[in-house]
């Protein structure tokens, strides 16, 4: 089964959030089907902040250790694109393909001093055209998973914004539609009848369960940061630990055993 095919299952396709090798082996020990990077996650890795502060270069040194260690299929968050033109993004893409990646989020927002703002609609729409009219003329295959940031952002409008956009990146080529912070049923609802893309939305501690999420037509369920901070915590909690107690024991303890 390709990509594009495990967003069209019963079961929504749940998406592992990983950020070096050492994670994608364990989502695949773990028996999952297909593995994403957070960006999130790489950043705060690497020490810097979220929002394009690292660069693709580094992205690409680890999607290609990844890739040399893991066949899962890998789809890759390029937040905004890293790039200035839709030329430049095309080019990052690219390379990705080659590297065998099979998907990429791409987002309708960027940051600026720290601050995330909403991209037009329509200029957005016109820069994704763009990238998928190339991609198809070079013969690339990429499954563009387009992030719309109307939830996360708090719009007031979020549900009807979020419809609006989806059926305009659903025009421009569009794959699939990524909704971070959605979480009510209504809202879901009604994006799953009124945008035509595999809907997928991300873990968030008021998210509906599984099952409800595909009763509601979610495609896709994915992770972002969380599990990469959860891990940090439990990090920084054995190393506390082993100062407070003077003792190796919390990393016994910790790993059982």
């Amino acid at each position: 089964m390709n990509f594009s095919s495990l967003h069209q299952q019963a079961s929504p396709l749940l998406i592992a959030n990983i950020w070096d090798v050492s994670s994608a082996q364990a989502a695949r020990q773990a028996g999952y089907s297909a593995i994403g990077t957070s960006s999130a996650a790489i950043s705060h890795m690497l020490g810097y902040t979220d929002g394009e502060g690292v660069s693709f270069s580094e992205i690409l040194h680890i999607i290609s250790r990844v890739r040399a260690e893991c066949d899962l299929p890998l789809s890759v968050d390029i937040e905004a694109g890293y790039a200035d033109t839709p030329e430049k993004v095309i080019e990052n893409l690219v390379y990705l393909a080659a590297l065998g990646v099979v998907g990429v989020n791409i987002e309708d927002s960027m940051v600026c001093k720290g601050r995330r703002y909403l991209l037009s609609a329509d200029c957005f729409a016109a820069k994704l055209a763009k990238i998928k009219l190339d991609l198809q003329e070079r013969g690339v295959e990429l499954f563009l998973n387009v992030r719309t940031d109307t939830f996360l952002l708090g719009l007031e409008n979020a549900q009807s914004e979020t419809i609006r956009r989806g059926r305009l990146f659903a025009k421009a080529g569009a794959d699939g539609l990524f909704v971070p912070y959605i979480t009510q049923v209504r809202d879901i609802s009604e994006i799953v009848e009124s945008v035509s893309l595999p809907l997928n939305v991300m873990c968030t501690p008021d998210l509906p369960a599984f099952d409800r999420l595909a009763e509601l037509g979610v495609k896709r369920i994915s992770m972002g940061n969380f599990i990469h901070a959860h891990l940090q915590q439990q990090l920084f909690e054995i190393f506390q630990n082993i100062q407070l107690q003077q003792s190796f024991q919390p990393v016994f303890n910790h790993a059982g055993y």
